[in-house]
């Protein structure tokens, strides 16, 4: 098995989750699992910057709920989109109540149907909503929220692409990743941000070192879950199930930081 070295695996996290301008240089399986472990740096990357905006408008005099929707817009942004589209086709695909095959072609098309419209409300209210609880309570707390919730996005994304976990068809970017991660890599990558996320908690307090740590168990699980259900339904994974792994595990997040 070859060895990839830890730049490869940030451009392909980078390159491939993120807008940033970051070139990636190798799509083989070896810099794909290098790239899925290091997908948590991509998403405190992101994190960051949904919070800068949101501690600036309070600054600035705006309230909470201002500050919130600029961060929940920035990851929008800075994906492309790409993971809340992954999420409505997702949607679509489970609520067609389709064979698998029917769903995964519903998935593919370009519109957004009732059940991807009403998740994708759904959602970006409930981030709204939990974002605007927690810069309520200190703009320390909403940058937290904010940084948390999108590293736990991402890795949801190492778990999903762990072995043993298959695509759903043979091509895109959800081929190209599934089972790339190790199972102990994935499990290690989830225990080191859960205790990155516990320490950020202690800069606000010891119960939010608690909660923060509670917020990435709960977001992986409820990851988990869709997953899970995909793979039963669509016989593996797909790109589109990546996105929506991930706005499910920010959710989960953050509704779990916005309590207390």
């Amino acid at each position: 098995m070859s060895k990839t070295p830890l730049p490869d695996g940030l451009r392909f996290a980078f390159g491939t989750l993120t807008v940033f301008p970051v070139e990636v240089t190798r799509w083989d399986r070896a810099a794909a699992r290098a790239g899925m472990v290091c997908a948590p740096l991509a998403g405190l990357a992101v994190g960051v910057c949904a919070a800068v905006p949101g501690v600036l408008l309070l600054w600035l005099g705006a309230g909470p709920l201002l500050a919130a929707v600029a961060s929940v817009a920035v990851p929008a942004a800075l994906t492309r989109g790409l993971h809340l589209d992954g999420l409505a086709d997702t949607a679509d695909g489970l609520g067609s109540g389709r064979p698998a095959e029917d769903a995964l072609r519903i998935m593919k098309q370009s519109d957004i149907g009732p059940f991807g419209v009403i998740t994708l409300l759904l959602v970006l209210f409930a981030q709204v909503a939990a974002l605007f609880q927690a810069y309520g309570g200190s703009w320390a707390r909403g940058a937290l929220a904010a940084a948390v919730a999108a590293t736990a996005a991402r890795l949801a994304l190492t778990l999903a692409a762990r072995a043993g976990v298959p695509p759903a068809r043979p091509e895109g970017l959800g081929a190209a990743v599934a089972g790339t991660v190790p199972v102990r890599g994935a499990l290690a990558a989830a225990a080191v941000v859960a205790a990155a996320a516990a320490g950020a908690g202690v800069l606000t307090g010891g119960y939010d070192a608690v909660r923060c740590a509670v917020a990435v168990a709960v977001a992986c699980a409820a990851a988990e879950l869709l997953l899970r259900h995909c793979v039963r339904r669509f016989g593996g994974v797909t790109g589109d199930v990546f996105g929506g792994v991930a706005e499910t595990a920010a959710t989960a997040a953050l509704v779990v930081l916005s309590l207390g």
